[in-house]
């Protein structure tokens, strides 16, 4: 990606990193000064001394007020900026946060035989999996006469990620009584909830909301076009190999591959002529994989053998943030250097590696973990 990193802006501070012992010192200076400056005479307050003190609270609520300040100034500010400011601050770009939607998928309504009439499916139409998840047909449809099945739309009932994930054939239990079905079933696995847009999501949105400025035809742009579609969609990779062609991948925000509903939802979006260029013909599609595995066996030095435990849960969190990490972004080669540092990170001695292998992935390929063997090896001398 091009995008500048917000992380990588430097911090500032709109009370000059003043601290409550500055303050307090400061009003201490001046009250003395003061004090030498009517008396000729320079004095001194000893720590029990009740100006002392009141100076002390006071300088408690003026460095309480400069923190006021301070925050007042940050939430103006897009690195910090967080909840109500930061929804205020998105408007500035015509922007605002995301709410809750609901998972997706297609759906298949069938019948024992073909029949000499129409068999209805009203909008609306509900099926569940049996474990208090719904969903409802977006539109009406019908089984026409000589055809045994229909395909529709539905959306989950409740909005967020709750209807995510369910695999092919997991909805099959019809909620609506219709006449003739037989069976119902997604034909897809369920995909698109989302919860509210995160503070961090948004504030990227906002911090990439110039790249919508311009129609679909600089790599920013559709790379911004492309993310606005879900908040769900994490890593987009454009490319244009051929001349007049430009081709666009992307993973989900976990680094899983995009549905085939997913994908030509973002096709549409990008296919608009408001946003594509006349001469644009886009190619939105999933990236190619490059399968790693993971062999590991470590070890813990003698004198941590009173955290043997603690150090074992840290080297499980230390794996999945590695392949968190691996395969988020399209095109990051597989770098077991990554993982040692974890582990290491982890409290571990030493680390044997046989998987992953340094491995160089191509623009258009992302990571996909294959299987996990990690093996504790024991305690060791220091």
């Amino acid at each position: 990606m091009n995008f500048l990193n917000l992380a990588n802006i430097p911090d500032i501070s709109f009370i000059d990193n003043e601290t409550i012992d500055g303050v307090f010192t400061q009003m201490m200076n001046d009250y003395l000064d003061k004090i030498e400056e009517l008396t000729g005479k320079r004095t001194a307050l000893a720590a029990a001394d009740p100006i002392r003190l009141i100076m002390y609270a006071c300088a408690v609520q003026t460095y309480q007020a400069m923190q006021y300040a301070d925050h007042a100034g940050k939430m103006s500010l897009l690195t910090y900026s967080n909840g109500n400011y930061l929804d205020h601050l998105g408007t500035i770009d015509g922007l605002l946060r995301k709410q809750e939607t609901p998972a997706k998928a297609q759906f298949e309504f069938s019948i024992a035989s073909a029949l000499g009439t129409v068999v209805a499916i009203p909008a609306g139409t509900r099926v569940t999996n049996g474990n208090d998840v719904f969903f409802a047909t977006d539109e009406y449809a019908e089984i026409a006469i000589g055809q045994t099945s229909v395909v529709v739309g539905a959306t989950c009932t409740t909005a967020g990620d709750e209807g995510n994930g369910f695999a092919v054939g997991e909805f099959t239990t019809l909620v609506n009584t219709i006449p003739y079905i037989t069976s119902v079933t997604n034909i897809e696995e369920t995909y698109g909830g989302a919860p509210v847009e995160s503070d961090e999501d948004f504030k990227e949105r906002i911090f990439k909301s110039p790249g919508s400025y311009a129609t679909a035809g600089p790599e920013d742009a559709y790379i911004y076009h492309t993310k606005n579609v879900s908040p769900q969609i994490g890593d987009v990779y454009v490319d244009s190999t051929t001349e007049g062609q430009v081709d666009v991948y992307f993973v989900m925000e976990d680094g899983s591959l995009p549905s085939a509903s997913m994908i030509t939802q973002v096709q549409n979006a990008l296919s608009d002529k408001k946003l594509r260029p006349l001469t644009d013909y886009v190619v939105v599609q999933a990236p190619s994989t490059e399968s790693y595995d993971i062999d590991v066996t470590y070890y813990i030095a003698s004198s941590d053998s009173a955290a043997v435990s603690t150090i074992q849960d840290n080297v499980t969190a230390a794996v999945a943030a590695y392949n968190e990490w691996q395969t988020e972004v399209i095109g990051r080669d597989i770098n077991p250097s990554v993982l040692v540092q974890k582990l290491m990170e982890a409290g571990v001695k030493r680390v044997e590696v046989t998987d992953p292998v340094d491995t160089v992935v191509n623009n258009d390929t992302i990571a996909q973990l294959g299987t996990v063997t990690v093996t504790y090896g024991g305690i060791e001398n220091d």
